[in-house]
């Protein structure tokens, strides 16, 4: 492998570990939350791939780091970019599910179970008392991917009269329309 370093010209041996330290990060940042949504063997195939990378990285520049600032720059940039794209893709792959907990007065509590109810949504609903009137508290658990779009829809529903809070689920059973 350092005969091959060593024969391309410094600046592809620069972009050459970046994009290898970007792919490693990334695959790191994923494996990290296979490894809190519970896949570990999926979050080990990653580990192994993150780490074959690692060490053909570590091994090509650990001697030459120090003295080569551009190199550096190189590797700290394909880390930062790596951590960037690694968590911008598990956003949109959005493993796991959400526990939305809304607190709605009592007319935007009907304008949302409505809603929930015409778009086959399992839903629980608690009354309560707020700071001034009387609230409601409505939980929602669905899939993650699909939270963005329910939140949207129910804040249109009801004039954005809602408050609201998103919270990952690492483990559930039963409910309405949960299947686990």
């Amino acid at each position: 492998m350092s005969e091959l370093l060593a024969s391309l010209p410094p600046i592809a041996v620069c972009f050459l570990v970046c994009t290898a330290k970007i792919v490693e990060i990334t695959i790191q940042s994923l494996k990290t939350c296979r490894m809190v949504k519970g896949q570990r063997a999926k979050a080990a195939m990653l580990g192994f791939a993150e780490c074959m990378i690692w060490g053909l990285v570590v091994s090509t520049i650990i001697g030459t780091l120090g003295d080569n600032y551009v190199l550096l720059i190189f590797y700290c940039f394909g880390y930062a970019t790596g951590l960037f794209l690694g968590s911008t893709l598990e956003s949109k792959i959005a493993i796991g599910t959400s526990n939305l907990e809304l607190i709605a007065n009592d007319e935007s509590t009907e304008n949302i179970t409505t809603y929930l109810k015409e778009h086959n949504r399992g839903y629980t609903v608690f009354g309560g008392r707020g700071s001034v009137d009387k609230m409601n508290m409505i939980f929602i658990v669905l899939p993650r991917k699909e939270a963005p779009k329910v939140l949207k829809e129910i804040r249109a529903c009801c004039d954005n009269k809602v408050f609201v809070a998103v919270s990952e689920v690492s483990k559930y059973a039963g409910g309405y329309g949960m299947v686990k």
